[in-house]
């Protein structure tokens, strides 16, 4: 039996154990499972890894997708040392593990796919990135590679980022494509919200949310009601998934951003 599996805290809000078994029902992969170790924190990683010999691989979520990386024997030079996150660990036969990041994959792909259908392109946007944890450094480094010009908003001040109360009207009649990457409104805390002026949102907007769980969460309803295009995660999710099947299944595990 092959084993897959996801590492993370909390899962209750996951789709991939769900997504993963109705993959290999729907495609014929026989003796494989996919399975949720919810983790408060990583010290109980090594013993998992060492009690599963047959673990082929797992997806990493909040809150633990940067400080993974000082558990595994490997980065992808490509992905996740460039991006400094992990979200894809790939479990080789002799024990050893490798990190990757298809947080980048799913998030461009989906991204850019979301813009054509609507007769826009993405160099055409200036970008406002909300939060600054593991997929927030996919997403920048994706908006860079898309010659998207981004400025992140953290609760925490920096050279690098704005306060949420420093987001005033000019700021976003200027940056018009506003990208969630916090966890806020997560099922089932789903009345979460980043703290973003929705008064000078409009029909000019696209808001973004890496949220998939619920559907539409108050981030996107507050900004569709207001006129703004909106787009969850769930895309994203997908894509990366399926890249990250490509890296446990392929002899190398390699891919190129």
């Amino acid at each position: 039996m092959d084993l897959y599996g996801l590492i993370g805290f909390p899962l209750s809000h996951s789709f991939s154990k769900k997504y993963f078994t109705e993959k290999f029902e729907r495609e014929g992969i026989k003796e494989s499972s996919y399975d949720l170790y919810e983790m408060p924190t990583l010290d109980s990683l090594p013993s998992l890894l060492k009690s599963k010999a047959d673990l082929k691989g797992l997806n990493v979520t909040i809150p633990h997708k940067k400080e993974v990386i000082t558990y595994l024997d490997d980065l992808d030079e490509a992905s996740a040392e460039r991006i400094g996150a992990v979200n894809t660990i790939k479990v080789y036969a002799d024990g050893s593990t490798k990190g990757f990041n298809t947080d980048y994959y799913g998030f461009r792909q989906s991204l850019v796919e979301w813009l054509d259908k609507r007769g826009e392109t993405c160099s055409n946007f200036k970008a406002l990135v909300l939060g600054n944890g593991g997929a927030a450094k996919a997403v920048q480094v994706a908006l860079q590679d898309l010659h998207v010009e981004f400025r992140l908003v953290s609760r925490q001040k920096s050279e690098d980022s704005l306060l949420y109360e420093e987001i005033t009207e000019d700021v976003l009649n200027e940056y018009l494509l506003i990208i969630n990457t916090t966890p806020l409104g997560t099922y089932p805390k789903i009345e979460g919200c980043p703290s973003i002026p929705f008064q000078w949102i409009g029909s000019k907007h696209f808001l973004y949310d890496l949220v998939y769980n619920p559907a539409e969460t108050s981030f996107l309803k507050n900004g569709a009601e207001k006129g703004a295009a909106t787009l969850n995660g769930l895309k994203m999710l997908e894509l990366q998934a399926e890249k990250a099947w490509d890296i446990w299944t392929t002899e190398e595990g390699m891919w190129s951003v």
